[in-house]
């Protein structure tokens, strides 16, 4: 097996034997880059030449007889809507082309303290706003499984560069779904913390009370390792909770005894792929064959749950994206008569479609006379959606389902339908307006040879359970393992 190919906890343990060098490791992806790239387009930017500065101070401490910490000399891409000092952050916009910040997101500066190696940043939906990242202001990426298909969205580039072997894992975001999506359909295994488990200083925003930095990896252990790093309180953000974090891998264990998983029966819709539905029944078998006890169990509100979201993110989007006007950074248009004109200017010219459809839907919902019957019922339909949770979670320690409700589609096939584009999110919308941490992984392909993915939620803060769920699937059956043949 290349290197490029192998697991985090693989690479750890050769780097710890002194069998193979960061260095080694990092050329190994950098060379499947050059490779495979230019047919995947997973890479906004690859800094190679800070990548390797960086392998190389690793390897110089391990000769020094330094002990090297999980992610020590890993190779990590990283999703292009999180801040990295001296190198560009886009969020996949025009706006935002030549941002350079100052400063490292928490997340970034946790992975630097643990000396992981930080390939580039990846393509994505602008502003996290998208399904397919096909909304990139760059290009579209494509799913490594098929190249006329998407790699899911918004964190599309991520999840491709995991699956193609160009990053051994990444970082993410999720809001509605963009991890979850698509690790889905690049067959990878990718993890969204409960809101508030990762700091959120140094992700560009898009709705406030629901993005959340996940990790996306070959398998639940790499997740639970990337867990460990990125985890913690916070005091740079307000929304960060205080509380102690426990070493994720511990959870990694095969003790079923009296684990009781919910299936709900609202995931099950009219139009999903027949395919998902019967390799999610087989896994369910799985674990039932493991000694978990699967029940059916009703989540009431999960209909209401799309139209919830595309109010609450997108009044959170307009008010967000607010500072991008042509005065403090980012693109400016030229040739404005006023400072009026340069603001509606700069706006029309560096928002893509998708994001100013989102700004408006989101100025119509908390414009006045509009605010009580839209944005504010929104909010309320959301406690709804909450308590039915809390309310499963009393009888199931997870609950498991379907992540989309068909596997990765073509490119072009949803561009110009926003409603049918949205509904690929149906099934991972709920578990952000509640909070919860959830996590997708590979439980099948269907005949063409698309991945299909299964989602494991769990209660807030209770991501040992689902990962050890997940983790239990993945050692009894081997669809994680796959690769796809570029």
């Amino acid at each position: 097996m290349e290197l490029y190919q192998m697991t985090i906890h693989d690479l750890h343990q050769l780097l710890k034997k002194r069998e193979v060098s960061a260095e080694e490791i990092l050329r190994s992806v950098l060379q499947r880059i050059d490779a495979t790239d230019e047919k995947v387009k997973a890479y906004l930017l690859v800094a190679a030449d800070v990548a390797l500065a960086q392998a190389k101070a690793v390897d110089r401490e391990i000769a020094q007889g330094t002990t090297p910490a999980p992610l020590t000399g890993i190779p990590l891409a990283i999703k292009d809507v999180i801040c990295t000092q001296g190198m560009a952050t886009t969020c996949s916009s025009k706006i935002l082309q030549n941002f350079i910040p100052p400063y490292d997101a928490t997340v970034i500066r946790r992975l630097k303290q643990e000396r992981a190696v930080l390939i580039g940043k990846t393509n994505m939906d602008e502003f996290a706003m998208g399904s397919s990242t096909e909304n990139s202001a760059f290009f579209t990426t494509r799913n490594p499984w098929g190249l006329d298909r998407v790699p899911g969205g918004s964190s599309g580039g991520s999840a491709a560069a995991v699956a193609a072997g160009e990053a051994i894992a990444a970082l993410g975001s999720d809001t509605g779904g963009s991890i979850r999506q698509p690790a889905s359909f690049c067959g990878v295994t990718g993890m969204k913390p409960t809101y508030g488990r990762v700091s959120r200083f140094g992700l560009v925003a898009f709705a406030s009370s629901l993005d959340q930095i996940g990790p996306f990896a070959r398998d639940v252990e790499d997740c639970a390792l990337l867990l460990n790093a990125i985890c913690g309180h916070d005091p740079q953000d307000s929304t960060s909770v205080d509380m102690p974090v426990s070493d994720f891998t511990r959870f990694l264990l095969p003790d079923w005894k009296g684990f009781r998983l919910g299936i709900p029966a609202e995931y099950f819709v009219e139009g999903m792929d027949p395919e998902v539905k019967a390799s999610l029944v087989q896994a369910v078998g799985v674990l039932k064959d493991l000694g978990a006890s699967c029940e059916e169990v009703s989540l009431p509100h999960t209909e209401y749950a799309v139209a919830v979201y595309y109010l609450v993110a997108t009044a959170e989007a307009s008010s967000n994206l607010a500072r991008y006007d042509g005065v403090k950074y980012g693109y400016r248009s030229k040739g404005a008569d006023d400072l009026l004109d340069m603001y509606k200017s700069t706006r029309a010219e560096g928002f893509g479609a998708e994001v100013k459809r989102r700004i408006m839907l989101g100025t119509y919902a908390l414009s006045s006379g509009y605010y009580d019957a839209y944005y504010l019922k929104a909010q309320k339909v959301r406690s709804l959606i909450c308590r039915d949770f809390e309310q499963a979670f009393k009888k199931f320690d997870a609950l498991i389902t379907p992540t989309t409700p068909t596997a990765a589609f073509r490119i072009g096939e949803k561009v110009d339908d926003p409603l049918q584009m949205y509904l690929s999110d149906i099934f991972t919308i709920p578990c952000n307006l509640a909070g919860l941490p959830g996590i997708s992984l590979p439980c099948g392909f269907t005949k063409e040879g698309f991945p299909i993915g299964l989602q494991v939620l769990g209660k807030p803060f209770d991501e040992g359970k689902i990962l050890r769920v997940a983790h239990a699937f993945q050692q009894a059956t081997d669809w994680h393992l796959r690769r796809p043949s570029l």
